[in-house]
């Protein structure tokens, strides 16, 4: 049922959109090839393949994507190794950093006869228009759009080619179980980006017995007033681990109210996903007083080997003829992303072209247009090698300057990984890395590619961090709220053995070992912890100690303290401190006094299996005195002499009165006796 809402919300949407459509779409406009268009069945190769480009050049991502887009298009069209006299040309359209200017943009670049867009930046205009090329058959290579959830599949035409946000949350809900932190506070803008990641963020914490206390949501284009307000209500809460996943263009306010209200001192932890370091590493000069309100910040960067080739189109950044400004303002890795984009789609154009494919056209016979409309929805056309060129695209196994460029069967880009940043002074120190592989490492994640996985709790390794207020000792994480509530703490309430636990009329209406060793432990803390004690259970009948447990799992209650045994099945789904009294191995037996009786030994058996004894001892007496009274002349005489001897050998056999002196060996035809 959501599916079907968020079709109908898409769909009218795209019509009121569609009918603005023809203010940008001139009358004229055709898809072709470029100079030279192929027709269908023809094997000729075209001059000129137009591709798109689709993000918003003035921030901080597509000013990096900008110039890394135009060389790599220059670095294609010099190669006589690809392509072979094909001249890629580029169709570029500003989004403008609007969803609505965004969405036109994309539509107008989808009839412009592009065989592959490089974009969208923005995750939700990622969400329109990837509809559309699914409808058009269109390719879609974006290199900025980490919304998770465009890896479904809904979208079969897009590929991102970066790494997913839903890696970046399961790395940051890593580093908040490393430091042994349970609950974090998220704020995100509120848009397709930040609410799919913080979604992730939630899932993989729970998987870590840990969770999101508070979502801190806002809106991208809210004043540093209504950020203020927030804050000051995030201030108030119990954790002080928060996690900051919003845009780079505006993130840095959330930092600037946060040093304002004293919020970046000792015993707070802030961690920001990869919109800082882009921020950081685009600036060419950061300013003082920017690196001073981010003092302690952990970050996390997407990780790129340094290979010669990324050395080598590092070292020509500064003097790229396409950048506004020389030198190295405007880089970040979003460049790289962007670069390894144009020559994914130029290795499948390739490809296609090779393998015979037709770069043409086709009418869709859904996109008609009425009797005096002038939408020209007929300029929308379908590219009939779609299928194929998207199947090309996701073969293609290559090295470009991320990394490896190759995808999973998710379409995910293999080996994804992070550096791990803490910013203290005038810039930012690697404290360490995080692959989807090993997890955290202070080496390089290739260089454990080669060696067996190892997510172990002792394999993990970084860095030392200093925390805000240039604390070296690992923040606790949590204060007492201002607006808090005590600790709920579950008593077993036992009808039975009532010296561990049981009810009380004191203060705090509870008594026992239990509690005596709990309020101990609590003395001992270095500050005090309010706390209430909650019965469990009517008093009349022992309460069930599992459903106790599930309902501190399910948060019912804060903890339980009582005679709770820990066993395999409780400690999946809560955790027990050290035991403080182990009962060991017990046999429970009642007491009587003992009286001496001269026919104690009788007591082990029952009346009836002294008979059953009996019984057989007279049973095997006759089967031997069958057997051997015929040859052996011991069993001959007088009918008592015989009774006699029947009992008597019966006694020796049973019971060994002559010793052991022999051993039976029996095979299946034959008995032997060895006498020693």
């Amino acid at each position: 049922m959501e599916e079907v809402l968020l079709i109908s919300r898409f769909m009218t949407r795209t019509l009121i959109l569609l009918s603005l459509l023809f203010v940008w779409i001139p009358l004229g406009v055709v898809c072709s090839t470029g100079n030279a268009s192929a027709s269908p069945g023809s094997s000729l190769k075209p001059k000129v393949i137009n591709i798109g480009a689709l993000f918003t050049l003035n921030s901080v991502i597509g000013r990096a994507a900008k110039p890394a887009i135009e060389a790599a298009i220059d670095d294609v069209n010099s190669n006589p190794n690809i392509l072979h006299g094909v001249e890629l040309k580029l169709l570029l359209h500003d989004t403008n950093c609007s969803g609505f200017f965004g969405t036109m943009e994309a539509l107008q670049l989808m009839g412009s006869g592009v065989f592959v867009a490089i974009g969208p930046q923005s995750s939700g205009i990622a969400h329109v228009i990837s509809h559309v090329g699914n409808e058009l058959h269109v390719p879609l290579l974006s290199f900025g759009a980490t919304d998770p959830t465009l890896s479904s599949l809904q979208y079969p035409y897009f590929i991102r080619t970066t790494h997913s946000d839903y890696f970046q949350m399961y790395a940051i809900a890593d580093l908040v179980d490393y430091y042994g932190w349970r609950e974090v506070i998220a704020i995100f803008v509120d848009d397709d980006y930040g609410r799919s990641g913080i979604s992730v963020l939630g899932d993989a914490l729970a998987k870590k017995r840990g969770k999101i206390s508070f979502k801190a949501a806002f809106s991208p284009g809210d004043p540093k007033s209504k950020i203020n307000d927030l804050l000051v209500e995030v201030n108030l809460m119990e954790s002080r681990v928060y996690v900051v996943h919003v845009n780079p263009d505006t993130g840095l306010n959330i930092f600037s109210v946060a040093k304002a209200l004293n919020m970046m001192g000792g015993g707070y932890v802030w961690i920001a996903t990869d919109w800082l370091p882009s921020y950081l590493d685009s600036m060419e000069a950061v300013d003082p007083e920017t690196m001073n309100i981010l003092q302690g910040v952990v970050a996390l960067r997407h990780y790129t080997p340094d290979t010669n080739l990324k050395k080598s189109f590092m070292s020509s950044w500064n003097n790229l003829k396409y950048k506004e400004t020389a030198g190295p303002a405007g880089f970040n890795s979003y460049a790289l992303y962007a670069y390894d984009s144009v020559w994914l789609a130029a290795h499948a154009l390739d490809n296609f072209l090779n393998e015979g494919g037709n770069l043409s056209f086709s009418n869709d016979p859904n996109l008609r247009d009425e009797n005096g409309s002038m939408l020209h929805l007929t300029s929308l056309r379908v590219f009939n090698g779609g299928q194929q060129l998207l199947q090309t695209l996701l073969r293609l196994n290559f090295t470009g300057l991320s990394g490896q460029i190759q995808f999973t069967l998710d379409k995910h880009l293999v080996h994804p990984a992070y550096d791990v940043l803490n910013i203290g002074g005038t810039g930012t120190r690697r404290i360490g890395y995080w692959s989807n592989y090993s997890h955290f490492s202070i080496v390089p994640p290739e260089d454990l590619y080669t060696k067996p996985p190892n997510i172990s709790a002792g394999s993990q390794h970084l860095y030392s961090v200093i925390w805000p207020g240039e604390a070296t000792a690992t923040p606790k994480g949590w204060v007492f709220p201002n607006n808090g509530q005590p600790l709920r703490i579950a008593v077993p309430n036992r009808v039975g053995y009532k010296e561990f636990v049981s009810k009380d009329k004191s203060p705090s209406g509870v008594r026992g070992y239990c509690i005596d060793v709990f309020e101990a432990a609590m003395n001992l803390l270095p500050y005090a912890v309010p706390r209430t004690y909650m019965l469990y259970g009517d008093g009349k009948r022992n309460p069930s100690y599992n459903e106790l447990i599930s309902r501190v799992a399910q948060n019912k209650f804060d903890a339980a303290v009582g005679d709770i045994t820990i066993v395999t099945n409780r400690t999946k789904i809560v955790d027990f401190t050290q035991p403080y009294r182990e009962s060991g191995l017990v046999v429970v037996a009642p007491v009587k006094e003992a009286k001496s009786n001269p026919w104690a030994f009788l007591k082990p058996f029952t009346r009836e299996m002294w008979f059953v004894t009996a019984a057989f001892f007279l049973f095997v007496g006759a089967v031997v005195w069958i057997l051997e009274h015929r040859k052996n002349h011991e069993f001959r005489g007088s009918p008592s002499q015989q009774l006699v001897t029947i009992f008597w050998r019966n006694h020796r056999e049973q019971f060994g009165a002559l010793g052991a002196d022999h051993m039976a060996i029996r095979s299946s035809d034959h008995q032997f006796k060895l006498h020693c």
